[in-house]
């Protein structure tokens, strides 16, 4: 036995950018994207991408080096994540959302060779390099068009998309990766001008997260996809690699319009989609909503513990929802509340209670745990205890760009340190609690502001709310609520109201003390709620002087 090794024929470097070409021989003729009167079939979707990488590398892009994309959910967009890695090179997805100081920081961080742009973010990136450094040397440009919008400055780039399709070479032998830990993607975490944190993942681990997310969430063959999560956010989840390995119709959306949604789901019969609560939110509050769906549509939501009154209004119009946990630093979804088929005999709030927690680890993740950070041991599955959430497998990053000690910091002991809490339920499902930095402590008790958000979501009147810490001069921290009402709300609660109703419903001393409304909560580029900021605004309020809870 020993003397059976590893060799060329059994270790092959395992890669997403495969599935491309297996779907060209399977689906050669199915559709493979889908976007206005675009519609393109497997085997032309494989045709276009290896012209663009033999493009890419003609214009002298060695392996390794980094291509950027500034781009929405277009079928270029969906064609890069495979393009650009078949060239050899490290595809860097930025967030639309931006502004040009934050991808000017970006983009000279990752040091982009080549930036492929969306026409509608022309300016936003002209405006990012002329940020540059003096002296910096600024990347190839290509301009990404489409049909319903005018370019307005073609001059400034080299040359656009879709001549590089045409004048690439169809005989084109991509490049594979010479080992899976190769770098494959590269992602940042959030728009910072400080210290960007660029997380790297290798073949190996988008090969492994793609596989593992089909497995969990049970994609058949040939589903409809509708892209409602931003494929610059971790790559879609990684769904934009596995979907080709199951042939799916990828619906493109340029920007996501709740009211418009339930027409595309129609027209096209989308089978699936994904998103933040957030979306799951929108699309149970607005008037086309109201109608139950023809025909089921399965929705992966994750990105923040979806409250269970949201759960609840969307499976009601016909959306079959599963709810998972993952970060940038994982790739995609590690963790998935696997359905029991016994929870389906439980009363509706009870099995939206359970889908509300985070689950159990993915078939591909090697182990999820909840420490103690002091001790280092696992915290006790009693389900209120809480702990640090830590990782170990092959989905997790290699490490962040040019940052060692960030690296060090959150990758040590064997584990990978999510910065989240969590509990650890007896049936062994985990329950993301908070981020460690959103826990209030009032009067020496761990106060979850989830918990809290979880209640006043389930007050008909509610659109959005966020709980976060406001200084208290008995207690230290007590909890402050920033919500916004639905639209048309006939009775519109007071403060005392919305206390009153948490009363009814929590512990004393996880009642909001400070109620604040407003008509919209403030986002990061992803559509989480920006709670820092929403901190500060509670700090900048005051100390309450509470004596008693």
């Amino acid at each position: 036995m020993d003397q059976l090794k590893p060799s060329a024929p059994n270790s092959s470097p395992l890669t997403p950018i495969g599935f491309l070409e297996r779907a060209a021989t399977i689906y050669a003729d199915c559709p493979s994207i889908i976007y206005n009167s675009v519609n393109y079939s497997w085997s032309e979707t494989y045709l276009r991408c290896v012209k663009v990488a033999s493009s890419i590398v003609s214009l002298g892009i060695k392996r390794g080096q980094v291509v950027s994309v500034v781009a929405p959910n277009v079928p270029a967009m969906y064609e890069l994540h495979f393009a650009i890695p078949m060239a050899g090179a490290v595809l860097n997805n930025i967030n639309i959302r931006l502004d040009a100081r934050t991808i000017s920081v970006l983009l000279h961080h990752a040091e982009s060779k080549l930036v492929f742009v969306d026409c509608q973010s022309e300016s936003l990136v002209l405006e990012a390099l002329s940020l540059f450094p003096p002296n910096s040397q600024r990347p190839y440009l290509v301009l990404i068009t489409d049909d319903e919008f005018e370019s307005r400055s073609k001059v400034d780039f080299n040359m656009t998309y879709e001549s590089m399709v045409q004048n690439g070479d169809s005989n084109f032998t991509w490049v594979r990766p010479e080992n899976e830990f190769d770098p494959l993607m590269l992602n940042y975490t959030s728009g910072t001008t400080s210290s960007p944190k660029g997380v790297v993942h290798s073949h190996r681990g988008a090969f492994i997260v793609s596989m593992d997310s089909l497995s969990e969430w049970s994609v058949p063959k040939e589903p409809v996809y509708l892209w409602t999560l931003p494929m610059f956010h971790a790559n879609g989840w990684c769904y934009t690699w596995a979907l080709a390995a199951v042939g799916a119709a990828n619906v493109c959306l340029r920007k996501f319009d709740a009211s418009a949604i339930y027409g595309i789901i129609r027209k096209h019969k989308v089978t699936h989609m994904c998103g933040a609560p957030v979306v799951l939110n929108m699309l149970s509050n607005v008037p086309d909503g109201s109608k139950p769906l023809e025909n089921p549509v399965h929705v992966l939501t994750a990105g923040a513990p979806p409250p269970a009154a949201v759960l609840f209004r969307t499976e009601a119009l016909g959306f079959l929802v599963s709810h998972g946990y993952g970060l940038t630093e994982t790739g995609g979804l590690v963790v998935c509340c696997s359905w029991k088929q016994k929870w389906n005999k439980l009363p509706a709030t009870e099995r939206a209670r359970l889908k509300a927690r985070q689950g159990v680890k993915t078939p591909g993740m090697a182990e999820v745990d909840v420490i103690d950070p002091e001790s280092e041991k696992s915290v006790n599955r009693d389900g209120k205890t809480l702990g640090e959430v830590v990782l170990r497998g092959g989905c997790v990053m290699l490490g962040y760009l040019k940052d060692p000690e960030g690296t060090s910091k959150c990758m040590k002991n064997g584990w990978f340190y999510t910065g989240d809490v969590g509990v650890m339920h007896p049936d062994g499902y985990l329950e993301i609690k908070d981020r460690s930095k959103d826990v209030i402590i009032s009067g020496g008790e761990n106060l979850s502001s989830v918990e809290v958000e979880s209640a006043l979501y389930s007050h008909p009147a509610i659109n959005e709310v966020a709980v976060v810490a406001r200084p208290d001069e008995f207690w230290g921290e007590t909890p402050c609520a920033f919500v916004s009402l639905k639209n048309g709300v006939m009775e519109r609660p007071m403060e005392r109201d919305l206390m009153a109703f948490c009363r009814a419903k929590l512990p004393h001393y996880m009642v909001p003390k400070t109620v604040v409304f407003q008509d919209e909560l403030p986002k990061t580029s992803t559509g989480k709620i920006q709670k820092f900021m929403l901190r500060e605004m509670a700090k900048k309020m005051g100390t309450t002087k509470t004596s008693r809870l």
